[in-house]
């Protein structure tokens, strides 16, 4: 994040999502509010909490493409939830401290994977030498350079991968004993006391015949198992989860308004009350030891159709100081997300084709009439934003993906007459655009 100023951030952001700048302007700053945090004195640091956001606006206009891409951005442990999944403690159902659980598993592997790349090297050379051994049956390195070196070569092409060869490899553990929680939560607190008790009673081991191939594989799992310290790794993924961690809470207008407090849906104001304390700051316990939730960073994005960010709470409200209003998309903005951004639809279409020897392309005219049928149809209909484009575009080139897989190279252009040709009996018949489109 050092690197990553508010502008620059924002720059990556408008490489994938068309406009939408105060909510870009919004992440942008939070995110540099992280590295700036770090950089302050252990007791002005601690006293610096994070300016949560709430995200307000219609599906489909990149909230969650937002969140998606600063995940992308950062090297923090990221997570996207929806807060429809979560109920009242005491109802069944996900309690709302599994966000940091499952928040706390990604940043291990996160961070577990930083050190194997970081090992990568180290471990390639141990696999190496373990394999020559195999290969030289027993002839010391001092007496058997020059064998040893031929082997080397011959392992290093390849032409030795199919040769069997004998190994030692862990015998099958036993299933895992799983511990349950008092309310019986067996996703969030079930333990495996097989891994607990590894390290006291090594398993044992049996001979097995495999290729060389697979020697290697399993000879590169042993030794990157060795080069990686597990304390270090969930200590630094502890730390980097306190203090760079990320919860991205999707649809979180779900549990307020008035059918958070009626019929089926009892529970929902109760979940703002579990939230409370994660977003305040506290302990919550995971297999990996205690986190403390006060300086994660917390985004949550709603539609707000039924209800209101002042429909929440007051005590969830006042956790949320930050909020952005996320325009509604126009037809200029279909134009520009069609073509402009680097994973635009156009081109993914374009790259899909050309795997088949398909070269395709869209006149300047043909892009703005899929654009203006997109828009109109979420006028008539539900307006769901830029995810119109799918499926305006995948029944403008049905015919073609059907046909495409033809053994053949061809140019394919689709004009403006191709489009409203295409589109127009679906545009016309509104029984059949709201199953179609």
């Amino acid at each position: 994040m050092k690197e990553l100023i508010p502008k620059e951030i924002v720059a990556e952001l408008d490489r994938y999502i068309v406009g939408q700048d105060k909510a870009k302007r919004s992440v942008a700053i939070a995110l540099r509010n992280r590295w700036r945090r770090q950089q302050l004195k252990a007791e002005m640091r601690s006293e610096i909490v994070p300016n949560n956001i709430i995200m307000i606006g219609q599906t489909g206009v990149g909230k969650t493409e937002i969140a998606r891409r600063l995940a992308a951005l950062t090297s923090a442990p990221f997570i996207k939830v929806e807060a429809s999944k979560f109920t009242e403690v005491g109802y069944v159902g996900r309690d709302v401290e599994s966000i940091i659980r499952d928040l706390t598993d990604l940043g291990v592997n996160m961070v577990r994977a930083e050190h194997v790349c970081a090992a990568e090297a180290q471990v390639r050379v141990r696999v190496e030498e373990r394999l020559l051994d195999l290969l030289s049956n027993g002839v010391p390195k001092t007496k058997g350079k020059r064998q040893r070196d031929q082997l080397r070569r011959q392992l290093r092409s390849g032409k030795l991968d199919q040769q069997s060869v004998e190994i030692e490899v862990p015998k099958d553990r036993t299933p895992m004993v799983e511990v349950f929680s008092a309310a019986g939560n067996l996703e969030e607190m079930s333990i495996n006391l097989q891994e607990m008790l590894s390290e006291m009673t090594p398993p044992a081991r049996k001979e097995r015949h495999v290729s060389l191939a697979d020697a290697r594989h399993l000879f590169t799992q042993e030794e990157t198992q060795k080069q990686i310290d597990r304390d270090q790794v969930v200590a630094e993924a502890i730390d980097r989860v306190t203090n760079a961690g990320i919860v991205f809470l999707d649809e979180i207008d779900k549990i307020a308004g008035e059918s958070a407090k009626n019929g089926s849906d009892i529970s929902r104001e109760g979940v703002q009350r579990d939230l409370l304390p994660l977003i305040e700051g506290c302990n919550v316990a995971t297999k990996y030891g205690m986190v403390r939730t006060d300086h994660i960073l917390f985004v949550a994005a709603g539609a707000f159709h039924a209800s209101k960010p002042s429909d929440m709470i007051p005590e969830l409200q006042g956790r949320f100081p930050i909020r952005v209003e996320l325009d509604a998309l126009e037809e200029s903005d279909f134009v520009r997300i069609l073509d402009k951004p680097k994973n635009a639809l156009i081109k993914q279409y374009i790259a899909l084709l050309a795997t088949e020897g398909v070269t395709l392309s869209f006149e300047p005219t043909a892009v703005k009439e899929i654009a203006r049928m997109a828009f109109e149809v979420n006028m008539q209909m539900e307006n769901i934003g830029a995810r119109r484009l799918h499926t305006v575009m995948s029944t403008l080139l049905d015919q073609i993906l059907f046909d495409s897989p033809g053994g053949r190279k061809k140019t394919l252009r689709i004009t403006k007459s191709y489009v409203t040709k295409k589109l127009k009996d679906v545009m016309e018949d509104e029984d059949l655009s709201r199953y179609v489109l």
